[in-house]
Formats: structure tokens, C-alpha cells, sequence
């Protein structure tokens, strides 16, 4: 079982992996058996992506939507088997329009790997 620290320390890999557009990387954080529940979608939990696949090309979905995304200034929290992230976002899509929104991503660990990370952030309207 991994440490609070160690679970630390891979929020920020994986923070680091988000903001150079890494998806291998991104992808070495995570467990086996993973899933992604991104901030918007038709279901309650936003749209939810299961297994390596599906996850990797949530991912790059994102970093295709907004070519220059970041998550500027993460902080991390971790107790126990389940984690969080803050964030700012910053992006701008393919049409022009700039995006700024704060948010959070929480986690939940398997071993010393991400198993889920489920986003929520703050649209301006």
C-alpha cells in the first residue's frame, strides 16, 4: 500500500503529465482497472469513460479540444484510499474562445495508482 506521500507526490506527476500533454504519462498514473468521469455529459456523474482506452482517449479529447489547456497552480490532499486536486483551467478552444474556470478533481487509489479521478469545476456564465 502506498503512503500519503507517495500518493502525493503522484497527484503532482500526474498534475505535471496534464500540463505538458503527456497522455503516456498520464496513463502510468492510473491502475489497471480505471475510470474517468469528466465534468460535463448527459449522466449525473458527467460523462464517464471505463477501462485504459477509454480513459487515454478522454484524455486526449481534452488536449484536442484545447490545444494550449493547463491546470495552473494545483494543490493536492490525500487521506487514505481517496485524493484531491485543485485547479486552475485555462484553454482556448479551436473557435477562439478563451475558458477560465476553477476546479477540483477527486480520486480514488488502488495501490499507488489513480483508479478514478471524477472532475468538477465552476463555469462562468
Amino acid at each position: 500500500m502506498a503512503s500519503d506521500a507517495e500518493k502525493l507526490a503522484l497527484l503532482q506527476r500526474f498534475a505535471d503529465a496534464w500540463n505538458a500533454h503527456d497522455a503516456d504519462a498520464l496513463m502510468a498514473c492510473m491502475a489497471e482497472d480505471c475510470a474517468f468521469h469528466a465534468s460535463g455529459g448527459r449522466d449525473a456523474c458527467g460523462r464517464r469513460y471505463a477501462g485504459r482506452g477509454e480513459v487515454r482517449a478522454g484524455y486526449a479529447a481534452i488536449f484536442e479540444a484545447f490545444p494550449d489547456a493547463r491546470w495552473n497552480e494545483p494543490r493536492h490532499m490525500v487521506a487514505g484510499d481517496r485524493g484531491l486536486s485543485e485547479w486552475r483551467f485555462t484553454g482556448t478552444d479551436k473557435t477562439g474562445n478563451s475558458v477560465e474556470v476553477d476546479g477540483c478533481d477527486l480520486f480514488e487509489f488502488d495501490g499507488g495508482l489513480i483508479s478514478l479521478k471524477d472532475s468538477y469545476r465552476k463555469s462562468r456564465t
